[in-house]
Formats: C-alpha cells, sequence, structure tokens
C-alpha cells in the first residue's frame, strides 16, 4: 500500500462500528496494511475531554477525529474511524481535507433499527432517551444525517460482522487500496 486512507464508520449508537473495526483490523494487518485505529469513544476521553454534546462541540470532536485522519493518512497509514457524526456536513468537511492531501476516504454507513438498537443497548440509554431521561441523544433527541451517498452501507439487522467485514475488503481491493490477497479468507 503506497497512499494512506480512512475508513470513516458512520452510524447511530450500537449500530456495530466498533465491532466492525475490531474485526476488519485483524484483516487488514494480514495484508500488510499499517493501520490505526480512532474509536469515538476513545478520542473523546483522551482528545476531545471536556468537550459536551452540543451541535458546536460534537463537530468540534469531529473535526478533531479528521485532523488526525489527515495526517495518518496522507503519510500512508491506513486509519479507521468509528465515530457516530451525527452531522452530513462536518463528515463532508472531513472528506474533502482528507482527499485534498491525495487520500482515500471510504464512508461506511453502518445502519440498524431504531428496535435492534434497543435490544442491544445494555446499558438502557435508548430506553432513557426515550423516556427523556437523557438529553441530546443521537437518534432520539437529537438529529443523526444518513449519509446520501456512502461508499459501503452495512445492514447490522441483516448482514453478519463476517459479511460486513468481507464487503469492506472486497471494497478497499475494489479501489485499489491495497492487492487482493487470494487465498486469504475473511475469519472473524
Amino acid at each position: 500500500m503506497s497512499k494512506g486512507f480512512t475508513l470513516w464508520f458512520t452510524g447511530l449508537s450500537g449500530a456495530g462500528k466498533t465491532t466492525l473495526t475490531n474485526a476488519v483490523l485483524p484483516q487488514l494487518r494480514e495484508r500488510g496494511v499499517k493501520v490505526e485505529v480512532l474509536d469515538g469513544d476513545e478520542v473523546r476521553t483522551n482528545l476531545s475531554k471536556g468537550l459536551g454534546f452540543s451541535k458546536e462541540d460534537r463537530d468540534t470532536n469531529i473535526q478533531r477525529i479528521g485532523y488526525v485522519a489527515r495526517l495518518l493518512s496522507r503519510n500512508g497509514v491506513g486509519v479507521i474511524a468509528a465515530a457516530i457524526s451525527p452531522y452530513r456536513e462536518i463528515r463532508d468537511d472531513v472528506r474533502r481535507g482528507i482527499q485534498a492531501d491525495g487520500a482515500a476516504f471510504v464512508e461506511i454507513y453502518v445502519k440498524a433499527s431504531l428496535e435492534t438498537l434497543i435490544a442491544r443497548d445494555v446499558k438502557g440509554l435508548y430506553r432513557k432517551a426515550l423516556a427523556g431521561e437523557i438529553k441530546q441523544f443521537t437518534g432520539v433527541s437529537d438529529p443523526y444525517e444518513e449519509p446520501i451517498n456512502p461508499e459501503l452501507v452495512i445492514d447490522s439487522d441483516r448482514e453478519t460482522v463476517a459479511q460486513g467485514v468481507a464487503k469492506i475488503i472486497a471494497a478497499l481491493e475494489r479501489l485499489g487500496l491495497f492487492a487482493s490477497a487470494q487465498g486469504v479468507r475473511v475469519t472473524i
């Protein structure tokens, strides 16, 4: 791999962004891709500590993730960014910045129905948000703007993790971001 890329996972809390990240990461490393992960929760703890959940703070958080992804990608690193990133405009700004530096940006929309998200939610955050106990909860009391033309959509209601990973690997090969690995299986 000579040029870097950013896989930008977007979707609601519980849709499967982190699960897919954890599954695709070893597949990329097996193929010799130098890759770093920027997980939304970890970034909020380490890079965006003190930010709240207003639109301005959410945009600042995504700008910070995008900035780090841009630096890494333009230096030949594969980046996996997994963050809700609810606003289309800021996601598009991040895309333009990464592409301006000659790296690829692959937006992956991980979607799931609200019913599925509630069923997966072990902390009960969706139920609390629906009851009005949590304010500014994305997808309930705060908007989530779905991508208009993502490079990939993974419907975690219907697709297994292995199917999602296979789609990601196939897309990266199709986009020429690394050579096809004949005989390499996707294992989870």
